[in-house]
C-alpha cells in the first residue's frame, strides 16, 4: 500500500468541505436537488467520485484481459478526443494503470479513504483548492494533478451522461425507500439486535462501483452503487441497498458465529456470516418485493413469476455456500419467524456445519 501523505491524513480527521445532506452533486461548483430527503439513506451523484471510479474501471481492464471490470462506453468516446483531450485522459488512465489497479477498492485503506475524500468535496471545482482554499482535499500531489488534469474531458465528454443514470436510478429506487425504508431499517435491526444509525447513510451512486457493481465502507458507513448495473435496477435496488448497509450492523451476528464457535473448538466457517447477510436481506424484502411487482403487473397486465433474492439469483449458493443455505434454511428462518431465539439458530448453524 502506498502511503497517504500528512495532508490527507489531516483532512481526514477534519473535513472542512461543505458536504451536500439529501442532494446530489449535478457538476463541480453546483448543487441540484434530486429528490426529497428520504428516510434511513442520502443518495449523492459526485463528479470527483464518478470520474475516480471511472478511471480507476479502464485502468483495471488494461491490466486484464480476462476482467469484468469492462470499460464500457467510455472507450468508444475516447475517439471523439481531440489531441490534448487525448493525451490528459491518457496520462490518466496511465497513472491509475500504474498506482491503482491492483488495489482492491473495498480492502484497500487507501483506496477507501480516497474514495471517501472525493465524496466529501464532490462540490468542489478543482481539489487543490486554487478557486477555493476550503476545496484542498488534501489527497497525494499526484493523485491531485491527475484529477484535476482529467476533470475537464470528463466533464465535456462523459460526465453528463454518466449523471444522468445517475439520477435516473435515483429517481426510480427513491419511491422505494420512502414507502419502504424506515420498516426494513427497524425490521433489520431487529433481527441483528442492534440500532439503525441516526444518521442517514450515505449512498454514492456511480457509474460503476467494482465488479460486483456495489459496495460497502465503514467508519464511516458508506455504500457506493452502480447505477447501470443490471443486478441493481427494480426492486432487486432495494435489496442491494439493504444488504449493503448491513455490514454496518451485523457485527453480532460474526461475534456469535465465532463464539459459538471457539465454545464448540471447530473452525470457523468462511463466509457464513455474509451469506447470513444475503438470505437475510432477500427475505425482509422479498414480500416488499413482491408487493412492488404485483402493483407493477395490475398497471400492465403482463405475468410475474416471483422475487428472487439477489443469491438465489446470481447463484452465490452455488459456489460453495451449499451447506449454508440448508443450515439457514432449516434453523435461521426459524429465528426470522420468530419461533426460536437467536442465540439458538446461530448454535444450530454452527453444530449442523
Amino acid at each position: 500500500m502506498r502511503p497517504l501523505g500528512t495532508s490527507i491524513r489531516r483532512a481526514l480527521l477534519s473535513l472542512v468541505c461543505v458536504v451536500p445532506l439529501f442532494f446530489a452533486s449535478t457538476s463541480c461548483g453546483q448543487e441540484e436537488s434530486v429528490a426529497a430527503p428520504l428516510p434511513v439513506y442520502e443518495f449523492h451523484s459526485g463528479f470527483w467520485l464518478n470520474l475516480h471510479h471511472t478511471l480507476y474501471r479502464i485502468a483495471r481492464s488494461q491490466r486484464s484481459s480476462n476482467t469484468t471490470a469492462n470499460p464500457g462506453p467510455v472507450s468508444a468516446g475516447i475517439a471523439n478526443l481531440s489531441p490534448a483531450e487525448q493525451r490528459a485522459w491518457s496520462a490518466a488512465i496511465a497513472f491509475y494503470s500504474k498506482t491503482y489497479a491492483d488495489k482492491d477498492l473495498t480492502v484497500s485503506l487507501e483506496m477507501i479513504l480516497i474514495k471517501n475524500q472525493l465524496g466529501d468535496f464532490e462540490t468542489c471545482e478543482d481539489l487543490a483548492g486554487f478557486k477555493k482554499k476550503s476545496c484542498d482535499a488534501g489527497l497525494p500531489a499526484k493523485l491531485t494533478e491527475t484529477l484535476d488534469a482529467a476533470a475537464p474531458v470528463y466533464r465535456a465528454h462523459f460526465w453528463q451522461e454518466h449523471d444522468h443514470a445517475n439520477r435516473r436510478w435515483i429517481s426510480a429506487v427513491a419511491p422505494l425507500v420512502r414507502r419502504n425504508g424506515l420498516d426494513l431499517a427497524h425490521r433489520l435491526a431487529e433481527i441483528y439486535q442492534t440500532n439503525w444509525p441516526k444518521e442517514r447513510i450515505r449512498v454514492d451512486v456511480s457509474s460503476y462501483a467494482s465488479s460486483t457493481g456495489a459496495y460497502t465502507t465503514l467508519e464511516p458507513l458508506r455504500v457506493t452503487v452502480s447505477s447501470i448495473d443490471a443486478r441493481n435496477q427494480g426492486a432487486e435496488a432495494l435489496e442491494v441497498l439493504f444488504h449493503e448497509a448491513s455490514h454496518g450492523i451485523a457485527d453480532s451476528v460474526q461475534d456469535a458465529i465465532f463464539r459459538e464457535c471457539r465454545q464448540r473448538e471447530k473452525p470457523i466457517p468462511r463466509d457464513l456470516w455474509h451469506a447470513l447477510l444475503f438470505y437475510t436481506t432477500g427475505e425482509v424484502v422479498r414480500p416488499v418485493a413482491l408487493s412492488t411487482a404485483d402493483s407493477a403487473v395490475a398497471s400492465s397486465g403482463t405475468n410475474n413469476s416471483g422475487y428472487v433474492p439477489y443469491a438465489v439469483r446470481e447463484g452465490l449458493y452455488k459456489r460453495g455456500w451449499e451447506n449454508y443455505l440448508r443450515v439457514l434454511t432449516q434453523y435461521w428462518q426459524p429465528y426470522l419467524d420468530g419461533r426460536v431465539t437467536f442465540e439458538d439458530s446461530i448454535a444450530h448453524m454452527v453444530s449442523a456445519l
